[in-house]
């Protein structure tokens, strides 16, 4: 029972490039990009306790780049996949 639904199950694995410029830089445009939604979408700007930008609060700083890592990953894979990168 257990040898047949291994047998079912695909590996689908996307093929991720290596480290290179162009990746360094999408990441930090996706960034960017992060902090900037982040600036726009939060009530309490510049909440303590202060971060580096003097804009955004340490909270909003970690949410702003969190979410760009996670913009930047799914950017860099698709672009990955399209044949772009």
């Amino acid at each position: 029972m257990i040898n047949s639904i291994v047998l079912a199950v695909q590996a689908t694995v996307p093929n991720t490039p290596a480290w290179s410029p162009t990746i360094g830089l999408v990441m930090i445009i996706c960034n960017i990009l992060g902090l900037a939604i982040a600036r726009f979408a939060t009530q309490d700007r510049g909440s303590k306790p202060p971060s580096p930008i003097p804009t955004l609060g340490f909270p909003q700083l970690l949410a702003g780049t969190s979410f760009g890592h996670i913009l930047g990953a799914g950017v860099i894979l698709g672009l990955t996949n399209v044949g772009a990168i």
